[in-house]
């Protein structure tokens, strides 16, 4: 198995293959969630086209011998609305840190380690564009199975394996666990 990440950025139709559909009108979150929640269903697609047309892009993307399989959403906290207005996710300090929203990973996909390999790869693509800090949102899952609907924003042990630290507690949680923002330099 050869497995890469490649930025999103010029990559439309292989993000629409991992969020689910291409279809216009399709419900569903398109990434769209943290970014600009207010979007009718119908625009999210056009939306994501544009972001995925203008540098640095939206995420990162895991390709599985050339097919691809897996989506992480990384990009300064400043580019996704609701994270800027957040009463539940709180700021760590003054700067623009990258955020690390969401993974997904395609069901022929799954168990084989790709939010891992999403991650570093996410980190890299952060580092490669400036970044001095990037961090994300995690549920604590006290070593249990986190659900796949509750699990899309990631484990603190995921996290802490590619060398974040828990750095804030939130008042936020994702499937009734709590999350906590953990942090990593760059």
């Amino acid at each position: 198995m050869v497995t890469d990440v490649r930025p999103a950025l010029g990559r439309f139709d292989d993000f629409a293959t991992v969020v689910g559909t291409k279809r216009p009108d399709a419900g569903g979150c398109w990434c769209v969630a943290y970014r600009n929640s207010s979007l009718p269903n119908a625009e999210r697609p056009g939306f994501m086209r544009e972001q995925c047309a203008t540098d640095p892009g939206p995420g990162v993307l895991a390709y599985v011998d050339d097919e691809v399989a897996g989506w992480c959403s990384v990009a300064p906290r400043s580019t996704y609305r609701r994270l800027m207005r957040s009463r539940t996710i709180p700021f760590v300090d003054e700067r623009d840190a990258w955020s690390v929203v969401c993974f997904v990973v395609r069901p022929a996909f799954r168990r084989q380690g790709l939010m891992h390999v999403l991650l570093d790869g996410a980190v890299a693509h952060a580092r490669s564009h400036g970044a001095e800090v990037v961090e994300g949102y995690p549920v604590e899952t006290g070593g249990t199975r986190v659900d796949l609907i509750s699990g899309y924003v990631g484990s603190v042990e995921l996290f802490e394996a590619a060398g974040f630290e828990v750095a804030a507690p939130t008042t936020g949680r994702s499937g009734h666990r709590p999350r906590v923002v953990v942090r990593r330099e760059v």
